[in-house]
């Protein structure tokens, strides 16, 4: 048997792929992040699958679940909110696995910044605005991050943000961004987005943290940052430039 570790998406029941989906129902074990995971994705698996939320157990525990069950020959999946290539754990889990002899492979899912994004109705990548866009997080109780990677050094590209953990530490975030993007700034704040709970808070640099203090937000959020969430502001493509010369 083979764990399959399977992105769940932005949590909505909806919004996992037709290959997830059909993972998720021919799964005999399932493990799930209940902290972030809508329930109804669960609405795909079999009912009689056994089903395990992770957000009680640490690491090691979640690797003998893994490994139980296909010493068993249950098929098992693991679930990783958004896309298993952001902030899954995946690389620590799969180190495990090949050291115990266990097969594994990776289904994509939607990740919650382009969740976000969509909610918003916003391009995070609008002409001559900004063509990057920076995956990052905070540090707050989490691992540290790596020296090149600090906020100031992202904040100097001006690139459209999309920051993952950071709803605890909003305030000290845009105190480094003020600098470089400008007290004006446009920010959206997400939500559980896509999911019954969802909320969403427009703001700037300037004033977002007092709105996300106030709306009592702790956890399972993305902050978009960058003149891109402007919808006044921005070129337009040469791609689809009448002036571009095209084939016949």
């Amino acid at each position: 048997m083979t764990v399959h570790f399977v992105g769940a998406g932005p949590g909505a029941a909806d919004l996992i792929t037709l290959r997830a989906a059909s993972m998720l129902a021919a799964a005999d074990v399932v493990l799930y992040p209940g902290t972030y995971l809508d329930a109804e994705v669960l609405g795909h698996c079999r009912p009689e699958a056994r089903l395990v939320d992770t957000q009680a157990l640490d690491l090691e525990r979640i690797v003998a679940e893994l490994v139980d069950a296909h010493a068993a020959g249950r098929d098992v999946v693991r679930l990783t909110s958004g896309d298993p290539s952001l902030y899954s754990a995946v690389a620590e889990q799969t180190r495990r696995l090949d050291a115990a002899g266990v097969p594994w492979d990776v289904t994509p899912g939607v990740a919650a910044y382009a969740a976000a994004a969509a909610v918003v109705g916003r391009e995070l990548t609008v002409p001559l605005v900004t063509q990057s866009v920076v995956l990052t997080r905070a540090q707050a109780r989490s691992t540290a991050m790596p020296e090149t990677e600090s906020l100031a050094r992202f904040a100097a590209t001006r690139a459209t943000l999309a920051l993952h953990l950071a709803i605890g530490r909003t305030r000290e975030v845009m105190a480094e961004l003020a600098g470089e993007y400008g007290a004006d700034c446009p920010v959206v704040v997400v939500f559980r987005a896509t999911q019954p709970e969802q909320v969403v808070l427009r703001g700037t640099v300037a004033d977002i943290a007092e709105r996300v203090e106030e709306a009592g937000l702790r956890q399972a959020a993305v902050i978009l940052v960058g003149r891109a969430l402007d919808p006044t502001g921005g070129g337009e493509s040469y791609l689809y430039s009448p002036d571009r010369a095209r084939r016949a």
